[in-house]
């Protein structure tokens, strides 16, 4: 490959490579390099995403490295879309090499997102979620909430899921896309209907708003909680009480309290960094009766791990194509000759 060229992964090349894989191994094989890049989560460089709100949604970067590899990723977030026949969310990822600067991937990340995303919620939930749990309520049916099943099947041995949308369209469309997965599904009513017997519960939802998804005497002791939906100022899902009896466990913590459900508690409330629990730093699940939440924005060390997989899996699946991106004179220092002589 010569450096102006740039592997570039379509959507088209994208939805080839999971089926090529295996939607279920690729989930598995995410939540393994996430992981394996939370144990060392020093090596990254860490900050808050960059961020651009307007009324009807948010414009973000997500960057990082690792001291060899830079990686960010542009992801959209409106709600408002739906409305439009549009996509809520929508992102691109790339990869650089540090040594050089010049780019060494170039990625669709919308598909990748929902995977990444399903991914890490199952890979908390592995060191979070009560010894045996096997029935998840999700409540939120919209587009992540199918990668959220499989993933919580694949990587923890979901037996059982509970949906709930306030959309019964959207519930129905996720009960027919599970159909044949090995899940039992479960559709649901309500949110409490939905929560009975599950010792896991994730919220999903799509509203910007600061919503009410779970009440505190919705939830009982034992149970985990990934919070996923709210991932942005102003968008919550959990009522503050459940907050304050719950154990917290983050990403990036000074981009949750921005952004997640903690931006409704005080600033200096105590939470845990999940790469802390993962390294063997800090304590995760303790008791039987402990309520766990997983207070998920994502993170872009997520991203990263995610398009390092997508370019590790290339050259086997024989997907991607070559990008003429970078201009290339003989002379670096004869960028103007080059243009001149295309004439």
């Amino acid at each position: 490959m010569t450096l102006n060229l740039v592997p570039f992964v379509s959507v088209d090349a994208m939805m080839r490579l999971v089926h090529r894989i295996g939607i279920e191994t690729v989930l598995r094989d995410l939540a393994t390099e996430i992981e394996a890049d939370f144990r060392r989560w020093p090596e990254f460089d860490k900050t808050p995403r960059i961020a651009s709100h307007s009324d009807v949604g948010v414009i973000e970067l997500m960057p990082t490295s690792d001291g060899q590899t830079y990686g960010f990723k542009y992801v959209n977030g409106h709600p408002s879309n739906m409305k439009r026949g549009l996509q809520t969310v929508t992102a691109f990822g790339l990869l650089a090499d540090v040594a050089t600067g010049y780019p060494v991937l170039l990625s669709e990340m919308t598909i990748l997102t929902a995977l990444r995303t399903a991914a890490t919620s199952a890979m908390a939930a592995k060191w979070l979620a009560p010894a045996g749990a096997d029935c998840m309520a999700l409540i939120g049916n919209g587009a992540q909430a199918e990668f959220q099943a499989l993933a919580f099947r694949a990587i923890c041995g979901l037996r059982e899921v509970r949906l709930y949308d306030i959309d019964p369209a959207a519930t129905e469309k996720c009960a027919r896309n599970l159909a044949g997965s090995g899940l039992k599904v479960i559709s649901c009513r309500t949110a409490e209907e939905a929560i009975l017997g599950a010792g896991i519960i994730t919220t999903v939802t799509a509203d910007k708003n600061h919503a009410t998804i779970l009440n505190d005497n919705m939830v009982g002791n034992g149970v985990h909680i990934n919070g996923v939906g709210g991932d942005c100022p102003g968008k919550t899902e959990l009522a503050q009480p459940i907050l304050h009896r719950a154990d917290i466990f983050t990403e990036y913590t000074p981009q949750t309290r921005i952004e997640g459900e903690i931006q409704q508690l005080d600033p200096n409330h105590p939470v845990t960094e999940l790469w802390e629990v993962i390294a063997g730093r800090a304590p995760g699940r303790t008791h039987p009766t402990q309520v766990t939440l997983f207070d998920s924005v994502g993170f872009a060390i997520e991203d990263f791990a995610a398009l390092r997989y997508v370019l590790a899996r290339l050259p086997e699946t024989g997907l991607g194509q070559m990008l003429d991106m970078i201009a290339d004179p003989d002379d670096p220092r004869d960028l103007y000759g080059m243009l001149m002589r295309a004439a």
